[in-house]
């Protein structure tokens, strides 16, 4: 899953990320270049499932398009992110609901990013929203002793069941960068519109002792600075 993030990485930078300038009209528009990273806090929002949010990283790539006498900018790029979650579960059928007890999953994710950047202070503040296109991994146990818990909520349905969730997805992004023309400080928070749980309904799961209708909705805060050039 990494080899395939970090290709898609390659090629989106190789296809969209330009560094210069082009005339239009009486003004130039500029292209620039940014680097960002930071911290994450990730969760799925869901009925079927007892989720504890987890915590990761977030970064990548954006190139904007700078067009002045215009209350907005461009940008577009992707970014790439590790995250965990801790889901419910009890280690057998018959051992009671324990709902603290958790397993903890990790996802890897690459997300398409095309933003709009309104000029609240032109170079200083912006609030950036707009859509993104997500791929991301299965959800992966870090503890694969645990295959087999029993999910709460649920009489069968294991650990390794929920597993293969939809691997492409659509986000919303909206947030805020704070700071000078080429460092800022950026808060995002990322929701995720479509089903992520959709694939599993396809896969004739053992879903009895719960909602067989399973639907979860990732959210993503995102706090971090990003340089450009």
């Amino acid at each position: 899953m990494k080899k395939n993030i970090t290709t898609l990485l390659v090629c989106f930078s190789l296809v969209f990320v330009t560094s210069g300038f082009a005339q239009r009209g009486n003004y130039r528009i500029t292209n620039g270049f940014s680097v960002a990273g930071g911290i994450s806090q990730f969760n799925i929002a869901t009925d079927n499932f007892i989720t504890d949010q987890g915590s990761g990283f977030a970064g990548g790539f954006l190139s904007t398009v700078d067009i002045p006498h215009k209350w907005y900018n461009i940008s577009f790029g992707i970014q790439f992110s590790e995250n965990s979650i801790g889901i419910s579960a009890r280690p057998s059928q018959s051992a009671p609901s324990t709902p603290n007890e958790f397993i903890d999953y990790k996802l890897f994710a690459a997300q398409f990013a095309f933003l709009v950047n309104a000029k609240v202070i032109e170079d200083h503040f912006t609030i950036d929203f707009g859509p993104m296109l997500q791929y991301n991994s299965r959800l992966e146990l870090k503890d694969n002793t645990q295959e087999n818990y029993v999910i709460n909520n649920y009489t069968n349905l294991t650990a390794t069941d929920i597993a293969d969730i939809s691997r492409f997805n659509i986000n919303g992004a909206i947030g805020a960068s704070l700071g000078i023309k080429h460092f800022k400080l950026r808060a995002q928070y990322v929701y995720g519109f479509t089903n992520i749980f959709n694939k599993l309904e396809s896969s004739n799961l053992d879903t009895s002792g719960g909602d067989a209708r399973l639907k979860g909705n990732t959210n993503m805060l995102v706090l971090g600075v990003i340089a450009s050039f």
